[in-house]
């Protein structure tokens, strides 16, 4: 199982991932009957308005993409028609060489607007390290995720999601990855786009640090995207040999969240997650005042992407219904 951090040093090595915290308020349900239309006009308030709606991340076909069977152009209208979702995530891996192609997003801004499909956010890697403790390569990575906020801004996304690589101790690191994204929230901030950090990898997988880095860079335009799975902060030959606590890293990291990933890997006979208790999960998410969208993110090695993303999808449907019915 390899996943995106996973996948960026392997790619390496062979060379040389405004917030829609929204208005959308929670279902009220009374203790009318079920027939009455006080209970039905509940029931469609909570249709109009779920406690959060669901986005596809593009991660989650990166291996249908990367082996051409799917476009980027066309991703859009694969959420749309065949999972019945009208919002998305980009990564920038699936058009590196795009971001100053005004031709191409043009292109794919025409395609997903065609569909009604809202382009939320763009994951950006493989740009430099935004704490890099040498002064030059920091200025640099900061200055090339420039074009991708810029590409963000005209396809009309909220945020690009970057990451938070430094190196040095706790401390060092923490004032090192502020400086690398304060600097570039700044720029984000004159184009009214937020710059938001994923736990994915390092320190940037221990909540205490992530959010001691968000307080340290005290800008509301800089802010975080929770990954349910991406606590690890070590790897092995044989997968995570140390992890964070999962419930607590995203408890630590919601009160600065614009979006929210929901990371899946394997599915037990009843459609629950089997590494991440989905409900816990999504009541963190939701007590911290968050209903906006979030993301399939699924990169299991069992089933397939496609039903993966549904898997995925489906068990969240059923965990805000759940969740509706119980508030």
């Amino acid at each position: 199982m390899m996943n995106r951090r996973k996948f960026l040093q392997h790619s390496a090595q062979l060379a040389g991932s405004i917030g829609l915290t929204g208005l959308a308020g929670q279902a009220l349900f009374g203790c009318q009957k079920s027939d009455s239309s006080a209970d039905k006009q509940s029931a469609a308030s909570s249709a109009a308005s779920p406690l959060f709606k669901i986005s596809l991340a593009e991660w989650s076909l990166h291996k249908t993409i990367f082996a051409s069977q799917l476009d980027n152009l066309d991703f859009a209208k694969t959420a749309k028609n065949d999972y019945g979702i009208e919002a998305i995530e980009f990564v920038n891996q699936c058009f590196k060489d795009k971001a100053k192609d005004m031709a191409y997003l043009q292109e794919l801004k025409n395609r997903a607007e065609g569909e009604g499909v809202r382009m939320l956010l763009i994951m950006c890697d493989n740009e430099g390290q935004l704490g890099d403790p040498d002064a030059a390569k920091r200025t640099e990575a900061v200055e090339n995720h420039y074009k991708w906020a810029d590409a963000a801004k005209f396809l009309g996304c909220h945020s690009i999601r970057v990451n938070a690589a430094s190196a040095g101790s706790f401390e060092e690191q923490q004032k090192l990855a502020a400086d690398g994204l304060g600097r570039l929230t700044e720029y984000g901030a004159k184009l009214d786009l937020n710059v938001i950090v994923e736990n994915h990898g390092g320190l940037s997988s221990n909540g205490e640090w992530l959010s001691g880095v968000m307080k340290m860079v005290n800008n509301p335009r800089c802010g975080t995207l929770p990954d349910f799975g991406n606590f690890c902060l070590k790897y092995a030959d044989n997968g995570c040999a140390e992890e964070y606590d999962r419930y607590k890293g995203v408890q630590e990291l919601m009160p600065f969240a614009k979006a929210v990933s929901a990371k899946s890997h394997e599915f037990d006979a009843s459609g629950n997650e089997i590494h991440t208790d989905y409900m816990r999960m999504m009541k963190i998410v939701l007590d911290a005042g968050y209903h906006g969208f979030v993301g399939i993110e699924y990169e299991g090695p069992t089933l397939s992407e496609p039903d993966g993303i549904r898997a995925t999808k489906k068990l969240l449907e059923k965990v805000r219904e759940e969740l509706a019915h119980a508030a």
